[in-house]
Formats: structure tokens, sequence, C-alpha cells
């Protein structure tokens, strides 16, 4: 005869998520839940409202392969943009969430400019889940540096705060120093890809740590937001030139042309 099994989890486990249910309740009276976005109620910490959501527009297959970037239809499995086509990248992979327009714009907006640090933990559980097939284990996960004196006025790096909650979200390494940004260069924002490639000159380095983490390894590169790559293609040539078995890129946003 086969005895059943108690399956109620110990008392010690019990007693822990009762205090885990009594804190959130004490927190949601405390700090009630607020949508990321326009900061109105909701029922769920880490939500978007109603109203957010509809302006809301996650990327979902069928997708480029390469960029990451939206089909209008599903034209079959593992297709390639003409885009990538014509000027493939230097990563292998890129995922996004979502769409850089509507509320994901306000997302990235809030977190970059408006202080928004405790966005971080949710934007990137989001990136965590959409590039759930390019992280694990043995995954490095590499933000995009910031030049020091940027850091220093902004006080924070975004892509480094993505990284962090990405790597906790899905169990992949976090390399925060691997690569640096030794040049200062002019905001990104407004130049050709043209520009932006020349502003990037020089620009990146792989620090020694870097090399001895890179190496062998799979690298995922994260940003806030792809809009024309040149800083992620910048990124992905100097992590394969220190060895890297793989590069693939992770994003909260890509901007998307859609003509």
């Amino acid at each position: 005869m086969i005895e059943a099994q108690d399956l109620r989890p110990a008392p010690a486990a019990r007693l822990k998520a009762a205090a885990w249910r009594f804190g959130r309740a004490l927190l949601d009276v405390a700090l009630p839940p607020q949508c990321l976005a326009c900061s109105k109620p909701v029922s769920d910490q880490g939500g978007l409202c109603v109203a957010c959501w509809s302006d809301f527009k996650p990327i979902e297959r069928p997708f480029c392969e390469r960029l990451g970037t939206p089909f209008p239809a599903d034209f079959g499995a593992g297709l390639v943009s003409p885009k990538a086509l014509a000027r493939p990248p230097a990563w292998d992979r890129a995922r996004a969430v979502a769409r850089f327009d509507g509320a994901a714009r306000t997302l990235v907006h809030r977190l970059k400019y408006g202080d928004g640090l405790h966005l971080a933990r949710a934007m990137g559980g989001m990136m965590a889940r959409a590039g759930h097939e390019l992280l694990g284990p043995d995954v490095l996960l590499v933000p995009t540096p910031l030049h020091r004196g940027r850091l220093w006025r902004r006080r924070f790096n975004q892509s480094a705060l993505l990284a962090r909650a990405a790597a906790e979200a899905s169990g992949a390494r976090l390399a925060l120093q691997a690569l640096e940004r030794v040049k200062a260069t002019r905001p990104q924002v407004g130049l050709t890809a043209a520009q932006r490639a020349d502003n990037l000159a020089g620009a990146f380095r792989v620090s020694e740590e870097g090399r001895a983490l890179i190496a062998g390894r799979r690298v995922v590169l994260v940003d806030d937001v792809l809009t024309t790559g040149a800083t992620l293609d910048r990124l992905a040539r100097l992590a394969r030139r220190a060895g890297a078995a793989s590069v693939d890129a992770l994003v909260f946003a890509v901007v998307v042309n859609d003509g």
C-alpha cells in the first residue's frame, strides 16, 4: 500500500509566506499600488492602468530574429527583416519588450530623466520575460556603460539598473564593469545613423576584468532603447573581439519605423 504524502508546506515555510502576505498588505495600505506610467491607482504593484496599457505596444512574434522588430504579418518562423539583411548587426539576436512609443516611451523617460529609479525592477522583469530565450545562468549580462562625467551628473546608469533587475529575474550573471566608456560623447538624440557611428568612434573599450569574464561566454548587452543600433553594434564588436561565444541584445523598447 502506498502511503499518501503530506504536501502541505512546512511550518517555517507557512510562517514565511504569511509574513510576506502581511508585509505586502501593510505596504499596499501605506503605499497604494500606482500605475508605473501615470501614477494613477491600480489593483497590483508594478502594473499599468487600463488607459496606459491600451497605449502600451508590446512586441510579440512574428518579429525579425536579428533586430527584434515586429512584422506586420506572420510570414513564417525564423525570418529576418530586409533591414537586417541589408545591414546585418554585429549581434546575433535582439529582443525588446515594446515599441518605443506611448506608455513605453513614458516609462523610459520617467526612468532616465525623471529619477524614476523605482521603475527599474518592473521594467527589468519585463525585459527578462521578453528575452527569456537569450537568458540563463550561463549568460553574462553587460549594460551599456556611461562616461564617468555623465554618470556623475545623472547619478545612475539606467542600463545598469535594468540589467541588475533582469539578472535577478533570470539568474543570469551581471557584469557591470565589463565594458567602459572612455570618451565623453555628445547625446545621440537627433543624430543620423552615420552621425551616431562617428560620435561613438573610440568611445568604448573592454576592461581588464571584462576580458576575463567575456572570453568564451554568452554575452547579452543591455540598454533601455534600441534606436539605430549604433551603440549596441559597437559594443557587440568589442565583445566579439574579447572572445565572446555569442552576443545578443536585450532592450526595453525599440524604435520601429513602419514605413
